[in-house]
């Protein structure tokens, strides 16, 4: 059963309408698995420093399955591999034999444009997987913990009748930082699943991960509605301070609008093509009262002074980048989304088959 993870208490009319405190609705949290599956890889995007990976590493070996890093920033590759021994752990750039993407080059040299290079990670991840033929994957962030082996492979047995199984986070909520501040004032909000824990079918899966905040949402979208997602299994997210640098909150804004607004849509019956400059201009103008009603509660937020001044600086980020967002934009950004899917979709199926994942990787560009 999902937990919807919200204080006591009944929302409010006014915080209803311009936010929707979680999404829970459009998950199936009732599925019971009646058997196990086994796990073909666990894919981990890995940044931080090769200690990090020990979890991912003692889980892989209890599923007795392969353990793929993909690794940039502080993780290195040649650490990993002492770390985890077997891995196949390589140094990630970007792949050339990638398709381009026009959700990418439409924000590129904007100030909309992601540094992350967790959906190109993401995105290499489902091209191995297509190419080795793995059917049951695990998708693992590098700060999780507290995955069972067991519980894992119940979940992986849901595969065959849901597109994504997502595993419930019991740890520090994941949340942008905007829904960071809401919690943080006392505000109703939930948590979603995403990629850094989620299984997925490899023949299946044709989406991708477009270069935004909140790319994991956009994977979970067939077209117009959300695949059919199930929930089971837990994991514990670690702590991070979503404070420490008020860009963060500028930098999300984006992808955190056209995710909560095409997801609200979603939880109201409507699909993606409901979004049209009419609805951009509703929701924009909700999603500027959010944030301000977020700041009308800062100063009786039970924060220090110095996390008060903190969420004050973020939610200033924020709401400058929101100025910035308009409903045009978000039309034509979801135009490039609904033809990067095609052109996804269609250099996806044309890949090599039966490749190990060093060849597979080799293929890519990725060197092993």
């Amino acid at each position: 059963m999902i937990q919807a993870l919200l204080p006591a208490g009944g929302v409010d009319s006014a915080e209803r309408s311009v936010h929707h405190a979680n999404h829970r609705g459009l998950l199936d949290g009732h599925a019971q698995p009646v058997a196990r599956a086994s796990i073909d890889a666990v894919i981990v995007p890995s940044y931080r420093q090769a200690a990090a990976m020990a979890a991912a590493a003692a889980l892989a070996a209890d599923l007795v399955c392969p353990l793929i890093a993909l690794c940039s920033q502080s993780a290195e590759a040649a650490a990993v591999r002492k770390v985890a021994r077997g891995a196949v752990a390589v140094d990630v750039a970007s792949p050339s034999a990638l398709p381009p993407l026009l959700t990418t080059a439409r924000l590129a040299g904007t100030s909309f444009a992601r540094s992350s290079d967790t959906a190109l990670k993401r995105n290499i991840g489902l091209a191995i997987t297509r190419m080795t033929g793995w059917q049951n994957v695990l998708f693992l962030d590098d700060d999780i913990t507290g995955v069972q082996a067991d519980s894992l492979q119940r979940a992986a047995s849901l595969l065959d009748s849901h597109d994504v199984v997502g595993l419930q986070n019991l740890g520090f909520p994941d949340n942008s930082v905007v829904c960071h501040a809401n919690r943080d004032t006392g505000g109703h909000q939930g948590t979603f699943v995403g990629a850094g824990a989620m299984l997925f079918r490899g023949g299946r899966v044709t989406s991708f991960f477009p270069h935004v905040y909140n790319e994991d949402w956009f994977f979970l979208l067939d077209g117009e509605r959300l695949v059919n997602v199930a929930v089971h299994g837990t994991f514990a997210q670690a702590r991070y301070d979503p404070y420490a640098n008020p860009t963060r909150a500028g930098s999300e804004e984006f992808g955190d609008c056209l995710a909560e607004g095409i997801f609200s849509l979603l939880d109201d019956g409507g699909t993606t093509a409901d979004a049209d400059r009419e609805f951009w201009g509703r929701f924009l103008t909700d999603r500027a009262a959010l944030i301000e009603t977020i700041k009308g509660r800062l100063p009786a937020a039970t924060v220090s002074a110095f996390r008060r001044t903190q969420i004050a600086e973020s939610l200033k980020a924020a709401r400058a980048r929101l100025l910035e967002i308009t409903p045009k934009l978000c039309v034509d950004y979801l135009g490039a989304w609904r033809h990067d899917r095609d052109t996804w979709r269609d250099w996806i199926e044309l890949l090599p088959k039966d490749l190990s994942a060093k060849k597979a990787l080799s293929h890519l560009g990725v060197g092993c």
